[in-house]
């Protein structure tokens, strides 16, 4: 397994075939991946980045809406056909199809607007919480559990991620909430793309959205029999911000019902700039006792 960002990097760097087609057509390849399946964050990134290749330079991503609609595998590579919706005077709107052996695994319905000026308010940061530097990695709170998907929690991710108050790796301590935050960078430093960096805001935004549901109910992702899959995925980009500096992500669980749970998200700058917002479902089963 070589450097996960440099890997992540190599995964949003996508193939354009210049196919003569009625769609422009991309090719990526994905991450290793522990279990062998594409990591969601990681197809909708891509989708992303294929979208954004069809749109001039002075429009950026606003928001994002797609569904997850099967699990991809990780040895084969990824084909994203992105078909030209519209394209107004302020915003354009792609939709981006993620297919392996001809099926889709995900379809994303992306606009994009010109950099414009209006009315400016946000919600304030959630106030007094443990800085990372003063909370465990997930490299030091998983060290010694030899598990290989631990390990790739571990080592394996391109984002250095510090929940508050406390992973949910192994066991759920404290309060059983339907809230939680998780500080999170890059683990190095990335080209000053902004395109870039939106497309790595989304794929961090994957990693933990739905453990408030967890959380709230004391169960740990290393509980036996626990079955999870991402439904969909909704995301609104709000102001810039760089992913190799630390973000703050605040979450919360409205609802779980009918083996579905809903997390709602807000990634913060350190100083508290509102970056962006995040609405996932995700199928929960967990095993009867």
């Amino acid at each position: 397994m070589s450097d996960p960002l440099t890997e992540l990097l190599a995964a949003l760097d996508l193939t354009d075939t210049h196919a003569r087609t009625s769609e422009d057509i991309f090719i990526g390849q994905s991450q290793w991946s522990a279990l062998g399946r594409v990591f969601g964050g990681q197809v909708l990134a891509q989708s992303l980045v294929a979208a954004q290749r069809t749109i001039g330079e002075d429009r950026f991503v606003h928001s994002m809406h797609g569904y997850f609609l099967r699990p991809g595998d990780v040895r084969l590579p990824i084909t994203f056909s992105v078909d030209r919706i519209h394209d107004g005077r302020s915003f354009s709107t792609r939709r981006t199809q993620a297919y392996q052996e001809g099926l889709p695994i995900l379809s994303m319905i992306a606009s994009f607007q010109d950099a414009d000026e209006g009315l400016e308010h946000q919600v304030e940061m959630p106030a007094d919480l443990t800085q990372p530097e003063d909370l465990p990695s997930a490299a030091e709170v998983l060290r010694g559990v030899e598990n290989p998907i631990a390990q790739s929690w571990a080592n394996g991710r391109p984002f250095d991620m510090r929940h508050v108050p406390s992973p949910i790796f192994l066991s759920v301590d404290g309060a059983r909430v339907a809230h939680q935050a998780v500080w999170f960078t890059a683990i190095g430093t990335l080209p000053d793309d902004p395109n870039l960096h939106r497309a790595a805001l989304a794929y961090a935004s994957d990693y933990s959205i739905l453990e408030p549901i967890f959380r709230r109910h004391g169960i740990a992702w290393a509980t036996p029999g626990l079955k999870v899959a991402s439904l969909d995925h909704a995301m609104w980009f709000h102001r810039f911000g760089r992913v190799d500096e630390w973000l703050l992500y605040a979450q919360e669980s409205p609802t779980a019902t009918g083996g579905r749970g809903l997390s709602l998200g807000r990634i913060f700058s350190r100083d508290g700039v509102l970056l962006a917002s995040v609405a996932q479902e995700g199928m929960v089963r967990v095993p009867k006792p």
